[in-house]
């Protein structure tokens, strides 16, 4: 994947991290819960009586607000450097990293760091240099 870094904008890129915290923010007030995004997507393939109107609005959130970005601003047009194969096993590798992990970048990245977790700091460092080193290994050593 390539980045247009021409199109970076600072103010939109600062607006969304805003309404990440405040969505992680709201979540954690209202209903007690952590938004980890894996967390959220799995409660919803097992569901349970009662549990599924939060998840379900809250990936709802996440889709529509591509949507609602798309008025203001063209959305950037992604390339993928890799075949269908590369991602499907890069898709089952995140899926049992977050099992692994207890969480995702989002719970603990997002969540985890605000409150000062340990367990979340190593859990992010991890996730961040365990993808350094695959980038580094793809493209540089496998080419």
């Amino acid at each position: 994947m390539n980045i247009d870094w021409t199109s970076f904008m600072i103010w939109t890129s600062l607006i969304g991290g805003l309404l990440i915290g405040l969505a992680a923010t709201l979540l954690l007030y209202f209903n007690g819960r952590i938004a980890g995004v894996s967390g959220i997507v799995g409660g919803l393939l097992r569901p349970t009586k009662g549990d599924i109107g939060w998840r379900a609005a809250f990936i709802s959130g996440l889709m529509i607000s591509s949507f609602v970005y798309m008025i203001a601003n063209p959305l950037p047009v992604p390339t993928v450097d890799a075949d269908i194969t590369t991602l499907i096993i890069a898709g089952l590798m995140v899926g049992f990293g977050t099992r692994y992990g207890s969480g995702c970048t989002s719970g603990h990245g997002i969540c985890g760091l605000s409150r000062g977790s340990l367990r979340s700091f190593v859990a992010t460092v991890s996730f961040i240099g365990a993808g350094v080193l695959t980038v580094y290994f793809v493209k540089h050593l496998i080419g």
